[in-house]
């Protein structure tokens, strides 16, 4: 079929059932062909082929609402939904959202990109269905993996409590981004094993039935003793003490299971959970025999072999730079733990994980449990290395606030993936870190310029004893320098200057650096001398620098590659109003007051005027202004 004539869902209800399989096989042949050039989020969308064709068959998009958790296995409804025709522009600039969209398609009534939020929001639109007395389904969409999710649990357990009508898929692969972890996927692991309930009580009452004389008596009091026997036999019990029906497991890609499944829950009153089981990359062997979750998420590949294409940077990657560090100092530190919230691939932890497992911990997808435990920890002497995602550290806004800088615990936290991340969009952006963390007292905010200065921080990091410290890095990989052997703290508070000059400064630190000597070098060729200062510590600053360009009437320009309100550009103007300095010299760069979309980085950058050349005017403005202030007071 070709699925670019698509445009909407309500041709599967005509389709035979060899017709559906035919569809299934070729949305996973046009995903794996497409995503081979985009990358993507292939695993999980090979998963749900026939899943999601079975929810659009049985109900009926957009007047019932699909609420996609995390939402990176949307492509499939996508597709159905009339957007294949723009798959070769996927998780591109100005291109189709690798995550649901509401300004894309009425289909989409859900925007996602972190996980265990749809219960919470098909709860709110349940209930404004029932306040407008309308009659609508809600079906949100969840794996197994985003239950871990606490925010998942509450919404679980208010759906109960009110019986809210409700069909909510449990789609459990055994796999989130890495391989869950925990007791409730232990639970669903016993779950996906045991016998149906339905069957066995079949079985019993017809068995009580046989028996001369008191069968039917017995039969007839089987309620007394039918709590006893779920507890026994029924692999949903947790969610039907929680007021949920529970329906499955399922074979989550057989056609006729799939369907007459859904068709009961639709008749059904009350919350109802359908546990579907799925092979997360089925249809592609490199994606379905995939352990670890490597191909949860990938950039291009060779669709042939599965092999990825490699970047031409060969420099190491920051992430697996910050954690064979971490492990390198604690080979000499017993006390230091690494501690993620489901991310020991993303974040490079797996070696740390076989070097020291009983100083390792993958909490699942429990961000704000992550935070708090490793507050925990630092209160008994342990140093908690906190690997998060700046992106998925606002999930723990209140924990690293309340738990961890307002008893002062020494706490690392590394705050992988900061600044923009490109092709994950708007959910993934890691630019708000420093402006909610900067407010909070007692924290240490730095961010080095390459990887060796990287891992000196690291180590600055572990010696540090006063408190929480964060230590921001970028995705990707870094500038290829020279690497030092021996590992040196930096004194906290402390910035450098990298290129000496009288008619400005530049305060930056990270991967705005290079940008910054780039204009230096470029307004040196006309006659401008600009200092640029590598200004590492975000909070503290460096105070006696910023003394000394205040008194001296130094133009400044400050460049981040996060947001502006709140941020590092707001600290120096603040520094500079407490000390009564003038602020009209002090130009700042940085991500405007808006949500930054997917696309690539360097177009990214130029959308919003974070450039070399933007540097460059932002310099001559602030000089031009200097020199008519210094003109008018002669």
């Amino acid at each position: 079929m070709d699925l670019n004539t698509i445009s909407s869902p309500s041709f599967l209800k005509n389709l035979t059932k060899k017709q559906l399989q035919e569809l299934a096989a070729d949305i996973r042949e046009f995903l794996i062909e497409k995503c081979s050039g985009t990358g993507g989020h292939i695993g999980p969308n090979l998963g749900v082929v026939e899943l999601t064709i079975a929810l659009h068959r049985v109900f009926n998009s957009p007047e019932d609402k699909f609420l996609f958790d995390v939402g990176h296995q949307a492509y499939v409804h996508k597709i159905l939904t009339g957007r294949a025709d723009q798959f070769d522009t996927l998780r591109q600039y100005k291109g189709l959202c690798g995550f649901p969209k509401r300004n894309e398609s009425e289909h989409d009534v859900w925007e996602t990109g972190h996980s265990s939020t749809s219960l919470s929001g098909a709860m709110g639109m349940a209930a404004a269905r029932d306040v407008q007395n309308k009659k609508n389904f809600v079906i949100p969409i969840i794996g197994d993996g985003a239950l871990t999710g606490g925010m998942a649990l509450e919404a679980l357990n208010h759906i109960g409590h009110e019986k809210t009508n409700m069909t909510v898929i449990l789609n459990d692969n055994e796999m989130s981004i890495a391989p869950n972890v925990g007791a409730m996927h232990n639970m669903l692991t016993r779950m996906r094993t045991a016998t149906p309930y339905t069957k066995v009580k079949d079985d019993v009452e017809g068995l009580l039935k046989r028996i001369p004389a008191f069968g039917d008596r017995l039969a007839s009091t089987a309620e007394r003793f039918k709590d006893g026997l779920k507890y026994l036999v029924v692999p949903g019990m947790f969610f039907e003490e929680l007021g949920f029906t529970y329906l499955g497991p399922i074979n989550g890609h057989d056609f006729d299971a799939l369907e007459s499944t859904l068709q009961i829950a639709k008749r059904t009153e009350g919350p109802v959970i359908i546990h579907v089981i799925t092979k997360k990359g089925k249809g592609y062997s490199p994606a379905e025999n995939d352990k670890i979750g490597t191909w949860h998420g990938t950039g291009p590949y060779k669709m042939e072999t599965g092999d990825f294409v490699k970047s031409s940077n060969q420099a190491p990657g920051w992430s697996k730079l910050i954690a064979d560090t971490v492990s390198t100092i604690a080979r000499e530190d017993d006390r230091i733990v690494a501690i993620t919230p489901a991310m020991p691939v993303g974040s490079k932890l797996e070696s740390f994980a076989k070097e020291f497992p009983k100083r390792f911990f993958d909490v699942g997808i429990a961000e704000q449990h992550a935070t708090t435990m490793a507050a925990g920890m630092a209160t008994q002497g342990i140093k908690p290395f906190l690997s998060i995602y700046s992106t998925f550290l606002q999930r723990a806004y209140d924990q690293v606030l309340h738990d961890i800088c307002r008893m002062n615990l020494n706490v690392v936290i590394g705050i992988d993936r900061s600044g923009l991340v490109g092709a994950d969009g708007e959910t993934h952006q890691g630019v708000f870190d420093i402006s909610f963390l900067r407010s909070m007292p007692n924290i240490v905010i730095m961010m080095p310029k390459d990887e060796n200065e990287g891992q000196h921080m690291v180590k600055t990091a572990f010696d540090y004893d006063d408190g929480p410290i964060a230590l921001r890095y970028p995705r990707g990989n870094g500038l290829g320098v020279t690497m030092d052997s021996v590992l040196t703290p930096i004194k906290i508070g402390t910035w450098e200057v990298l290129s000496q000059g009288k008619d400005a400064t530049i305060l930056t630190f990270g991967t705005t650096i290079p940008m910054a000597q780039e204009a230096a070098a470029a307004l040196a060729v006309k006659g401008v001398e600009v200092e640029v200062v590598n200004a590492r510590f975000i909070k503290p600053l460096d105070e006696d620098m910023l003394h000394a360009l205040f008194v001296a009437k130094t133009p400044i320009v400050t460049i981040e590659e996060a947001m502006l309100q709140g941020g590092f550009g707001s600290a120096v103007l603040e520094f500079a109003n407490i000390h009564g300095y003038d602020t009209s010299l002090v130009n700042r760069m940085g991500i405007p007051d808006e949500f930054i979309e997917h696309g690539d980085v360097d177009l990214l950058l130029n959308d919003i005027n974070l450039t070399t050349e933007e540097t460059i005017k932002r310099i001559e403005a602030v000089v031009e202004k200097k020199t008519k202030q210094a003109g008018l007071k002669a």
